[in-house]
Parts: C-alpha cells; structure tokens; sequence
C-alpha cells in the first residue's frame, strides 16, 4: 500500500549506524545517498532490499516521534533485528514476543532509535511446527 517512508533525524551519521545495524538482519541495507547538490545540502539516504524504500533525513529529530514496523520473514529474523537494534544503540520497548491483542500470529520487537522513534521488526507468520 505505502511505496515509501522516511523519517527526519537529529545526527544522520547516528541514525545511519543505528539503521545500518537494525535493519542488516531483516535483510534491509543502506542503498542510495541522494547527492548533496539535489537536496541543498542536507544529508538524505535510502533503505531497502531491492530499491530504497525507508528514506532518513537530517533535518532535526522527528517530532513528535513516530512508529514504523518492518515486516520480518521470520520469527528468528524479529529476535535477530531487537539483538541488532540494541547493540546499534537503540533502545529496549518491548522484548520479542506474541502480540495476541494485535493478530494471534503477530510477533514483534520493539526499539527506540536514538531519536525516540519507535521502531519495531513483525512477523505474522504462524509458528513453525516441529
């Protein structure tokens, strides 16, 4: 539905670690830097998997902050990105888990990004059966 989002951050070189890290085990990498001559001189990137889709910008932290979830494949990918997000610098809102107020499959993570936004990995996939 959406083709592509971003989020302004108060220090693009902290948000791009943070992101870089947190969005590496979904599979999501740092694609596009938009050159400095078509922005005015701030500093824009893209995430995606196969094109930009996630877009940071420096341009003061978002306010107020917002939430953006990215679909995981697996369970194990959602462990993996709150692992990832956390050792980037992000902080602990909510551990790997059932969501069973949302979907009975949807499990999810949640991190705040060094600007406060909350940023979450979720998978709806059932559980895999033994």
């Amino acid at each position: 539905m959406i083709d592509h989002t971003g989020l302004s951050v108060s220090d693009f070189a902290v948000a791009r670690r943070f992101f870089d890290g947190a969005l590496s085990p979904l599979g999501i990498d740092y694609l596009f830097t938009v050159p400095p001559e078509h922005t005015g001189g701030v500093k824009v990137g893209g995430y995606g998997r196969d094109r930009p889709q996630f877009w940071i910008d420096e341009g003061g932290a978002q306010r107020p902050p917002i939430h953006i979830a990215f679909a995981a494949a697996t369970r194990a990918e959602v462990v993996a990105f709150h692992t990832a997000a956390l050792a980037a610098g992000g902080t602990d809102n909510g551990a790997p888990g059932l969501r069973p107020q949302y979907h009975p499959t949807y499990y999810g993570a949640f991190v705040l990004d060094p600007d406060g936004n909350n940023i979450e990995a979720v998978c709806h996939a059932p559980e895999p059966q033994a």
